[in-house]
């Protein structure tokens, strides 16, 4: 029987549905829609095109149908309903605020909400009668709600955070005292990696293979520990270190002796070290002791527990990484030997850290910080 339905493209169209159906990247059934009105359009019958297409008939009537009355605009699924709301806004808000309250506050003897106790207690306070712990995750999702997360942080109690952060962030920019920094002036960032470990595997590793990683004995030796000590040139990438048995400010005193004796900074016109609050280089006598034997060499402290800001820390986590895991060193001289060639093979490829964090994200952060806890430190001023 011929179908009340007759389709008659234009060239436009024509055109159109003939390019759906070269295209690589349509989908399957937007190049099966447009084969059936194609067909349509050149007198194939509803079951001529079905056999031809591998389809149901009725499924060729449906198509058919919808571009003579929609055009090729018919041929898009149509938007759908879906299935009714279970819980309504309110609850749904009302869990997600439940998940951004530590579960102390509600003397529940937790210390984070898992999704399952979040269900459960949700009942409990009977803001829903019942709930699945897969509704609650899914809820959360929608708003990248995570409370079985943390991370550990210290809080900034220094009254001068602001200013001694500023200091720092402002050599990193290559200013100091609101002037620009000259060619013959420096920026160091130093600092000791204490208690590195010379750990002897008992059994050799295995390389990795096809579906296989790396293998690594837990069982191990253990052989001593170092510290390595570390001057990172902030501006031209370039790392002065050594190995020392243990930190302290004499191993420290070597360290930059070992920089200050050398060029570009022996007869730089200013150095500046930029350390952490590490006993190795704490407080002012640091300073003192520094200058007093290099006058163009000036110490820099960051805040307390401000290490962060320290941009080798940044290489440290590079060394950790690239250098140090999975450790297997039999003695202290081959570990010694590891950390030495890997500083002088970063020093053939290194670039300059990209480092972002300005004044204006300090004071960001420190304003963000004063709205959750009364006493941070105050922003610097504008």
């Amino acid at each position: 029987m011929l179908s009340p339905y007759v389709v008659r493209l234009s060239a436009e169209q024509r055109s159109e549905l003939a390019g759906i159906t070269r295209r690589a990247t349509a989908a399957h059934r937007q190049v099966l829609r447009a084969r059936i009105v194609l067909a349509a359009a050149d007198g194939a019958s509803n079951t001529e095109i079905a056999r031809s297409l591998g389809i149901h008939a009725d499924t060729a009537r449906k198509w058919r149908k919808r571009f003579c009355r929609n055009g090729i605009d018919g041929l898009t699924d149509r938007a759908r309903s879906g299935r009714p709301r279970v819980f309504a806004a309110e609850i749904v808000a009302e869990v997600k605020a439940l998940a951004c309250e530590l579960p102390g506050e509600a003397e529940v003897p937790l210390t984070r909400w898992s999704c399952p106790e979040l269900a459960r207690e949700a009942v409990t306070r009977g803001i829903v009668d019942q709930v699945s712990a897969s509704t609650v995750r899914r809820w959360l999702a929608a708003d990248a709600i995570k409370p079985w997360q943390h991370r550990s942080w210290i809080f900034p109690r220094d009254p001068y955070f602001a200013e001694k952060a500023a200091r720092a962030l402002d050599l990193y920019a290559r200013v100091w005292e609101n002037e620009p920094l000259g060619e013959h002036d420096f920026v160091l960032s130093a600092d000791e990696k204490p208690g590195v470990q010379a750990r002897h595997r008992k059994y050799p590793s295995l390389a990795p293979a096809a579906g296989r990683p790396m293998r690594v004995e837990s069982e191990y030796s253990r052989y001593g520990t170092l510290a390595y000590f570390a001057a990172y040139d902030v501006h031209r990438a370039h790392v002065i270190g050594r190995c020392e048995p243990t930190t302290g400010i004499e191993p420290f005193t070597r360290l930059t002796d070992q920089v200050m004796t050398q060029e570009p900074y022996a007869s730089a016109r200013r150095v500046f070290w930029i350390v952490d609050n590490g006993a190795s280089h704490r407080n002012w006598a640091a300073a003192k002791r520094l200058n007093d034997a290099y006058p163009n060499a000036h110490m820099i402290h960051l805040p307390v527990h401000a290490s962060w800001l320290n941009q080798v820390e940044i290489y440290f986590s590079a060394v950790q990484r690239k250098a140090l895991t999975p450790d297997d060193f039999p003695d202290l001289d081959t570990l010694t030997t590891r950390l030495l060639a890997f500083q002088n093979r970063y020093n053939t490829a290194a670039r300059p850290f990209d480092w972002t964090f300005t004044r204006s994200d300090l004071n960001n952060l420190l304003d963000r910080l004063g709205r959750h806890y009364p006493h941070t430190p105050q922003p610097l001023a504008a």
